[in-house]
């Protein structure tokens, strides 16, 4: 129905961009099930071509956009949901508020130390954030965003690459070597107050952490990779002293993609 809207005008912004939020979701779940993602694409080819062959002005088109229709005009409403992962979900929150906020994060623990990471903002803004809590109060200089290089690797890398089901592989094993890795430094540094810190760090009475904000680019990078891989978000400090956290992709996409709604 995606490919019929493209091609014939079917929907309303609004539920053609829900339906492509639900497309990215159904998608993570097939690559998490075990599906491959040469199998995806010949679907997708598929629904192309059948689109591609179908009367725009036909019953059948029209009884099909009005199911599509009743079903996603309610999902266009919601304005929070929660993506699960195999280790770790992503919180999506599309209410447009001018006070800086978490839009799609997730939370990670790394050792004692704590990390939000996704995309916060205000008034429908948006960037790229990782924000820290280290527990021993140590104070980085910079951080960088590490994922895989698509101009150098296709595909992820995962422990059971070649199939099956993903779920319980640990975050460090789903990371491609260095020799396919791209980075990207973090652009800005500054302290973070607690309206972004983890929830768990705001619990133990802790007001403050450091925030770094990453490009656009980075956001969009994100975005294109493969749900079951996985991210890492490494904090510099003094001395060469490096601390990781990792990140899992997930439904980043389909959770990106329902903060567009906001915005219709």
């Amino acid at each position: 129905m995606s490919a019929a809207d493209q091609r014939c005008g079917l929907f309303a912004p609004d539920v053609a961009a829900a339906l492509a939020a639900a497309t990215a979701l159904a998608r993570g779940a097939a690559l998490r099930a075990g599906i491959s993602a040469d199998a995806l694409r010949a679907t997708q080819r598929a629904a192309q071509a059948k689109a591609a062959a179908a009367d725009c002005r036909s019953a059948d088109v029209a009884t099909a956009a009005g199911r599509v229709k009743s079903a996603f005009s309610g999902f266009a409403k919601i304005t929070r949901l929660t993506y699960a992962g195999d280790v770790a979900g992503w919180a999506a929150d599309r209410n447009i508020s001018r006070n800086l906020r978490w839009q799609l994060s997730q939370e990670t623990a790394f050792g004692p130390d704590r990390m939000a990471f996704g995309l916060a903002g205000r008034d429908g803004r948006s960037a790229l954030v990782a924000v820290a809590r280290f527990a021993d109060g140590a104070q980085p200089y910079a951080a960088r965003l590490i994922l895989r290089d698509q101009t150098r690797s296709a595909r992820p890398y995962l422990a059971r690459f070649g199939g099956g089901s993903t779920a319980g592989l640990p975050l460090a094993q789903r990371l491609p070597p260095p020799s396919a890795q791209k980075t990207y430094a973090a652009a800005g540094r500054a302290e973070a107050g607690p309206d972004l810190l983890p929830h768990s760090v705001k619990e133990e009475g802790v007001d403050s952490g450091w925030a770094f904000r990453f490009s656009d680019d980075a956001a969009l990078e994100l975005a294109r990779l493969d749900p079951r891989e996985s991210v890492a978000v490494e904090f510099l400090f003094p001395g060469d002293v490096i601390r990781r956290a990792y990140v899992e992709v997930g439904d980043f996409a389909a959770g990106r993609a329902f903060l567009q709604l906001a915005a219709r």
